[in-house]
């Protein structure tokens, strides 16, 4: 079953629980989104409280994916540029599909309605994001039109002795 994506929803309770609830079931089956698990709702609120002030600031932008019940399956936050000069290109942040939804095409929906969604602001030309190496994401990425256009050794401390290499990937959206 498809999911539905909306850009910039209205921010309820409820909304903002079931990002809590998909943020920590992302984190703890092992997903690269900034946290390691295990990690509950309470580790990750103070995160997704500096995503939602960004967004009432306008520095950050929304897209979220429901399933068939209404449930919060898949998000992608934007973050605008405020350097002159890198205002033609956005960040893609905190890109999650959840566990119980993979393997089933989502990730490339979500990514898919987040370029459809950035070619609509005004005067974007293209999509970076950073993702984390060891999990085989730059592969994923790369086959829904991303490249590789950076990458820094170990600069990902996920646990001592455990160093993952950090990956800037772009799309361009001409």
């Amino acid at each position: 079953m498809p999911l539905t994506f909306t850009l910039d929803p209205d921010i309820t309770p409820a909304l903002r629980d079931g990002i809590l609830d998909l943020w920590t079931d992302v984190s703890n089956a092992g997903g690269a989104v900034g946290f390691v698990g295990p990690v509950t709702p309470e580790d990750i609120r103070p995160e997704l409280v500096r995503h939602l002030v960004a967004m009432a600031e306008g520095r950050h932008r929304l897209l979220v994916g429901h399933d068939e019940s209404g449930t919060v399956a898949a998000t992608a936050f934007f973050a605008f540029n405020t350097h002159r000069l890198m205002q033609h290109w956005v960040w893609l942040y905190t890109v999650m599909v959840h566990p119980k939804h993979q393997g089933q095409g989502h990730g490339r929906d979500l990514l898919a309605a987040a370029a459809d969604a950035a070619r609509g602001f005004d005067g974007t030309t293209a999509i970076r994001l950073a993702c984390r190496g060891g999990h085989g994401l730059e592969s994923f990425y790369g086959s829904c039109g991303y490249q590789e256009v950076g990458r820094v050794p170990d600069a990902i401390r996920v646990a001592p002795g455990d160093d993952r290499d950090d990956i800037t990937m772009l799309l361009p959206l001409a």
